[in-house]
């Protein structure tokens, strides 16, 4: 928690360094308003520093010797001989730790593992202690003893919580140390934690020992391991493999490579009496990417690479010490290093200095009240900065770092990283972008530079004027090809007049490379590139609309071939086909309509290539199936057949022929136009199509009045007859064929099979033609045997009277015979008949005698009530109904007509009854009548309701499909029910 009085001050310090922790003239880098990018740059409200302080609300009982940060785990020292533990997660219950040491020993240093598990104690009676995170109790390291710890390299490879793993211990005599501790409640003969502690190597300086300040282990990802070791003016770099299932002893290898000669290292000459060096980590990375080491006078900062062989350091560089910064008398205390800074504690300030232009960016100044400055540590898990003095404990959070490093970069070169660094910013992005374009132009990189512009929102008329002045055409495509990439569809304007000058430079350049054999191939190169900037699909869409003005380009040019591709991108595919035809290549206009297979092509264009290429025609006919409506292809059918060839003529029979046959067209049409190219040119075919077309007149699909004229005008008589006989015209039929043949005439007469008279009739022609025209009495007999309608008295007035009877003796035998057959089967039908009349009579007169008993108890079949209450009907099934019950059980039943009969006598009957009351009782005669008159309509009425029984009849079967519910009613009953 910070107070009043701290906030007072970090506005101060906010006021000298600016919004973004830059000096306050560095901020002010452009007024508001629009520049030349086109963004608007204005800073609504003050952007907060990156570097914010915090005073921690925390009040030692004592002073702080030491504070140590790892993992959200800080371990301070307090007073002699008290630790407090805080874990930052839960700050809230400190953990105190007595140490327990009765001598004078203080502590010298502490130094916390990266998980914040282990805690190493240096004492200055040149002992050591340790303490485990989940322990309370401190433990001594008894090998340890004797050496002044100055550094621990910590290997987080392989420690876990109760085991660092082996570590690097430097000694203040310059002494490196492997060692190993390990924390088991199990160990009971062995209380020390300690492993092992080994020498390892000596450091020295100028021939004698110098103190290791700072020890940093890292691993590469090829398993090599790099140890970095600091004096107080040399930095030491150590490379070497791990022995595989090495375990213990595991830098030992790695330092006895060194152990004749001295391993590479960095000496400043000038030193402080110690040194510190500081490393970077990101949060997603577990291997450091930069370091920084605070000399005597200044800093040597740089990036970490893993891939070379020797030595880790790379890009080093120093930034010295500035004027008011006095290392001899007022030495910095700590430095650490973050993204882009690093931090140097002063005796009373602090100062971040960028690594990227080692310029000095933030400065803060602590007052006396809160005691002397004693060091400065990152916590590199949540990115925080401590400082603690000897009353108090500040920490640093970091926001935005990188806001401003896009502009650094941007003013080193380094455009790559600059743009990386403001990808979610477009107004530093597009500045960005226009100063690497003007880099690159001035430099004559003028295609890298079009790029760049075409990503900026400079103005366009100044870019293109730009290189139109410096004759870059193919910069000034570059940079319409990258502008038109970059619009969007609602901008049809400007991707038009942007279109429409690509293609005339396009069609300029090869205009120019045409005709060149030496360019032939850069030729090609432009015109398929050209033809693939045409074949996109926003400039298809674009030219859509505007597609004349691109083709008027292509023809002022000359450039017949590009017109043709264009048109195929437009799919324009008529004035393609038109193209080829007008240059008689009816081969490459038939490909192009069969590629596409638009029918309208074919209907317009199949007229002229029918006429030079018949057979490929048809055959992409045939090829597009029902694609195709034949009908509208008969203009050009009938063009070609006018004026063409025999082959011409075959090949329109062939497509006719696939309509009807293959893909069945029921066109009239096209089986009239077959029809009549069969009788002009194949009258082989003709007869055959015609018997497969049937002789049913419904189904045929040509005209037969067309056909019929057709054949006649052909002469093609046999096709007549079949046609007359479709037609049902036997007599026409039978006259035509006894022309030509006697037994084709015979079959004609045949086909009347239900119409025995025209049959008889039609024999008789055939007959008389038979006796007549070819006096052949033997022919005209076999006639009469052929057709059994015929008889010798129908022919014999034919013959001629010369013709002796021998001639039809037979005939006339087989006559007679046939006669008296006949009568002998008329004499039996009526015996038969007479017989039948008998027994029917004596049905009748057994029936007037057949009577039924009903008993008093009977009741009716259908309301179940007595019967004899009033007029019943009585059934030889043996059911009985009352008259009205039965008339309502019939009634449904009957048919419209007999129930529209019934009541008509039911009329009848009831005004009959009422005209007999009305009657004189001396009126006798015309009672009889009325009498009669009444018992007749009763007896109808009988026949209608009484004819059978409703139980046993033929009603009740015709009606076993009927429903028991009336369909409209059915709704109405299941709502009855709910």
């Amino acid at each position: 928690m910070s107070s009043i009085l701290d906030e007072y001050e970090d506005s101060q310090a906010r006021a000298r360094c600016g919004p973004a922790g830059l000096p306050y003239q560095q901020q002010r880098l452009g007024g508001t308003g629009i520049g030349q990018s086109g963004y608007v740059s204005a800073r609504l409200e003050e952007e907060k520093p990156i570097f914010s302080k915090q005073r921690i609300d925390f009040n030692p009982p004592s002073t702080i010797s030491h504070l140590v940060v790892c993992n959200n785990q800080l371990c301070m020292s307090l007073g002699k001989d008290t630790l407090l533990r805080i874990d930052l997660g839960k700050p809230d219950q400190p953990n105190h730790i007595e140490v327990g040491r009765k001598d004078d020993a203080r502590i010298h240093k502490l130094f916390l593992d990266p998980s914040g598990s282990h805690l190493l104690i240096s004492l200055t009676s040149s002992e050591c202690l340790y303490l485990n995170r989940n322990s309370q109790k401190v433990r001594s390291l008894s090998r340890w003893k004797g050496h002044l710890i100055e550094s621990v390299g910590w290997n987080k490879h392989l420690g876990s919580e109760s085991n660092t793993g082996p570590i690097l211990v430097g000694t203040s005599q310059g002494q490196l140390y492997e060692a190993e501790v390990v924390v088991s409640e199990d160990r009971l003969f062995n209380s020390s934690p300690d492993q092992y502690f080994k020498y390892v190597y000596s450091l020295e300086e100028d021939g004698s020992p110098a103190p290791v300040c700072c020890l940093e282990i890292e691993r590469s990802i090829d398993g090599r391991l790099f140890v970095i070791a600091t004096t107080r003016k040399r930095l030491y770099q150590f490379v070497g493999r791990v022995p595989e299932g090495g375990e213990q002893q595991l830098f030992q290898p790695i330092f006895s490579q060194y152990t004749d000669s001295l391993p590479s290292f960095q000496e400043f000459p000038v030193s402080l009496a110690y040194s510190e060096i500081s490393f970077y980590t990101s949060k997603l990375r577990s291997s450091p990417r930069s370091f920084a080491w605070m000399m005597g006078n200044g800093v040597l900062y740089g990036t970490l690479d893993y891939s070379r062989p020797d030595s880790l350091l790379s890009d080093v560089k120093v930034w010295e010490y500035s004027a008011d910064i006095e290392p001899q008398l007022e030495p910095p205390y700590s430095i650490v290093l973050t993204q882009f800074h690093f931090l140097l504690l002063l005796p009373d300030r602090v100062k971040a200095i960028c690594t990227l232009n080692g310029q000095l960016v933030f400065e803060d100044v602590f007052p006396d009240k809160f005691g002397r400055l004693l060091r400065m540590v990152k916590d590199s898990v949540p990115g925080l900065i401590w400082i603690y003095t000897e009353k108090a404990v500040f920490r640093y959070h970091i926001q935005k770092e990188s806001r401003d490093v896009w502009q650094m970069y941007m003013n080193m070169g380094k455009f790559d990283l600059a743009k990386e660094y403001c990808k979610d910013r477009p107004e530093c992005l597009d500045i960005v972008l226009a100063k690497e374009a003007d880099h690159c132009f001035q430099n004559k990189k003028y295609v890298e530079s079009a790029k760049y512009y075409a990503l900026t929102q400079r103005y366009f008329e100044e870019i293109a004027l730009k290189f139109i002045e410096a004759k870059q055409e193919e910069a000034l495509k570059e940079f319409l090809l990258k502008k038109l990439k970059n619009l969007k569809w609602e901008d049809k304007t400007q991707l038009t007049l942007l279109v429409t000058w690509l293609t005339e430079i396009y069609l300029n350049w090869l205009g120019t490379l045409e005709g060149d054999v030496g360019k032939q191939n850069q030729f090609d190169e432009t015109r398929e590139e050209f033809r693939k900037f045409l074949s996109g699909s926003k400039i298809k869409d674009c030219l859509l609309n505007s597609r004349s003005t691109i083709y008027d380009l292509l023809a002022s040019h000359g450039n017949v071939e590009d017109m043709v591709f264009f048109s195929v991108i437009m799919q324009d595919y008529e004035r393609v086909v038109a193209h080829h035809c007008q240059h008689d290549d009816y081969s490459a206009a038939l490909d192009v309509m069969s590629k596409y297979q638009d029918p309208a092509l074919f209907y317009k264009f199949s007229p002229v290539l029918m006429q030079h290429i018949p057979r490929q025609v048809v055959d992409a006919w045939i090829g597009m199936q029902k694609r195709l409506d034949p009908k509208n292809l008969i203009p050009a059918l009938v063009n070609y057949s006018q004026i063409g060839s025999s082959e011409q003529i075959d090949e329109a029979i062939r497509y006719l022929e696939f309509c009807v046959h293959q893909l069945d067209v029921t066109d009239q049409a096209i089986h009239n136009y077959l029809l009549s190219l069969y009788a002009k040119y194949k009258p082989k075919a003709l007869l055959w199509y015609l018997e497969q077309g049937g002789s049913d007149a419904n189904h045929i699909r040509y005209d037969l009045k067309y056909a019929l004229r057709l054949c006649a005008e052909n002469g093609h008589q046999r096709a007549c007859v079949h046609i007359y006989k479709t037609m049902e015209l036997y007599e026409e039929a039978v006259d035509l064929a006894l022309q030509m043949d006697v037994d084709l005439a015979k079959s004609c007469a045949d086909m009347p099979e239900e119409d025995e008279e025209l049959r008889k009739k039609l024999w008789l022609k055939i007959a008389r033609h038979v006796v007549q025209e070819e006096k052949d009495v033997k022919k005209a007999m076999v006639c009469l045997s052929s057709c059994n309608l015929l008889k010798i008295e129908d022919i014999l007035p034919f013959f001629p009277d010369f013709v002796t009877i021998d001639h039809f003796k037979e005939a006339i035998c087989s006559s007679l015979q046939e006669y008296n057959k006949h009568i002998d089967e008329l004499k039996q039908e009526m015996e038969e008949a007479t017989e039948s009349a008998k027994r029917i009579r004596e049905d009748i007169q057994e029936m007037r005698n057949k009577y039924g008993v009903v008993e008093s108890q009977e009741k009716c079949a259908s309301c179940d009530f007595p019967l004899l209450n009033r007029p019943f009907y009585l059934f030889l099934c043996g059911h009985m109904f009352h008259s009205d019950c039965l008339l309502q059980e019939v009634v449904p039943h009957l048919s419209p007509y007999k129930q529209t009969r019934l009541e008509e006598l039911q009329r009848k009957l009831v005004s009959s009854n009422q005209a007999k009351s009305r009657q004189r009782p001396k009126e006798g005669e015309g009672s009889d009548r009325g009498q009669q008159s009444r018992d007749q309509i009763k007896a109808d009425i009988d026949d209608i309701i009484a004819a059978e029984c409703i139980y046993c009849g033929e009603l009740t079967i015709k009606s076993i499909d009927k429903p028991f519910i009336d369909p409209q009613k059915c709704e109405e009953e299941n709502n009855s029910w709910l």
